[in-house]
C-alpha cells in the first residue's frame, strides 16, 4: 500500500484500506505501475549522471527577487540579478500561475521560469539545464532536464514549469522574501 501519513492515523487507515482485499491480478497491476514510475526515475537520474560527466559544467546559486509590473493591474513576477555561468551572462525570470489575472484568489499555485542569455554569442549554443533546490532551502523540487539552443536572435526559452512537488511547497517558496535555487547548465559539445 502506498499510503503515507502521520502515525496516529495509521489504525484508521488500516481499517479502511482496500489493499488487503485486492486480488493478485489487481496487486500485479499496482506493482507494474510502481515499477514503471521507478524506471522513469532511474532514466532521469541516469541522464543527470551522464550530464555530470560532461567536460564543461556551469552552476551557480540564484536568488529570485519579487517585482511588480507597471501595468494598471500590477502582476507579481520574479527575476534574478545578472549572473555569469560558463563565461556567459544569464538572467532567470519566473511568474506565478503563468501570469493569470488574480493568482492570489487561487489556492493552487505554480511557478514557471524562463532562462535568458544576455551575452552575444558567435555561434548557436546548445544547452541542457535544470533548477534544483539551493543548499539551505527545504523546498522539494523534482529534477527535470530542459534543453534549448540559444542564438543571438533566439536568446530566451519559453516559460517552463518549475517542477515543485505540490502547491504547498510552492506557497512556501512564495512566502519567502527571496527564492534561492541552484542552476546547472550543461553545454552540448558538437
Amino acid at each position: 500500500c502506498p499510503w503515507q501519513g502521520p502515525y496516529h492515523e495509521l489504525t484508521v487507515h488500516e481499517a479502511e484500506c482496500t489493499h488487503p482485499t485486492k486480488t493478485g491480478n489487481e496487486l500485479m497491476d499496482i506493482l507494474d505501475e510502481m515499477d514503471q514510475t521507478r524506471k522513469k526515475e532511474m532514466q532521469l537520474y541516469n541522464s543527470i549522471f551522464s550530464l555530470l560527466s560532461f567536460e564543461k559544467i556551469g552552476y551557480t546559486e540564484v536568488q529570485f527577487r519579487p517585482y511588480r509590473t507597471d501595468d494598471f493591474i500590477t502582476r507579481l513576477y520574479y527575476e534574478t540579478p545578472r549572473l555569469t555561468v560558463l563565461n556567459q551572462t544569464w538572467v532567470l525570470k519566473a511568474r506565478v500561475n503563468d501570469s493569470e489575472r488574480n493568482p492570489n484568489l487561487s489556492c493552487k499555485r505554480t511557478l514557471s521560469f524562463q532562462l535568458i542569455l544576455k551575452s552575444k554569442i558567435n555561434s548557436p549554443m546548445e544547452c541542457s539545464f535544470l533548477l534544483l533546490e539551493g543548499p539551505y532551502d527545504d523546498v522539494k523540487i523534482n529534477p527535470v532536464i530542459y534543453h534549448f539552443v540559444f542564438t543571438n536572435e533566439n536568446n530566451e526559452t519559453d516559460y517552463m514549469p518549475l517542477p515543485i512537488v505540490d502547491s504547498v511547497e510552492c506557497n512556501k517558496l512564495l512566502a519567502a522574501k527571496n527564492i534561492n535555487l541552484r542552476l546547472f547548465i550543461f553545454p552540448i559539445q558538437k
